[in-house]
């Protein structure tokens, strides 16, 4: 792949976000995303293939509706803390981590768990081939469009 073509996405991934730390800041952000839904997001798994399209609008809305069932259903804390922005109110890049994998997701690590899912305007670059996704992540999202 062309190192220019993987630049703007690799300094977006390394940018400043902001976590969403209650489950009413998710809630208030999701209905911010859903207003900027529109056919020019893209939807990476980390651990899968990068995609090569964005999502169509009602498929963006699908993933954020599935996605906010299986954070809360898989994160059972008081606090959503898992979810990191670029920017609240004119979101382009959103971080997902995976409930079931999140070691030290803020604060200092030798080796930072890559977030889950990433949700962005830039078309995304595979960021690892060693990621481990575990199987049952794997069937969730494979199913999610399958049936389509």
């Amino acid at each position: 792949m062309n190192h220019a073509s993987t630049e703007p996405f690799l300094r977006a991934f390394r940018g400043s976000f902001l976590g969403l730390r209650q489950w009413e800041d998710l809630d208030a952000f999701w209905e911010t995303l859903k207003n900027h839904a529109d056919d020019k997001w893209y939807v990476y798994a980390t651990g899968e293939s990068a995609p090569a399209a964005p999502l169509s609008k009602e498929q963006l809305i699908l993933f954020i509706n599935e996605i906010d069932a299986l954070l809360r259903r898989e994160h059972q804390e008081e606090y959503c803390g898992i979810v990191y922005v670029d920017d609240k109110d004119e979101p382009g890049f959103i971080k997902i981590y995976d409930p079931n994998n999140l070691g030290v997701v803020c604060g200092y690590s030798n080796n930072p768990p890559l977030p889950g899912w990433i949700i962005s305007r830039l078309p995304p670059v595979e960021l690892t081939k060693d990621t481990f996704l575990p199987q049952s992540r794997k069937r969730w999202w494979q199913r999610l469009f399958s049936a389509g």
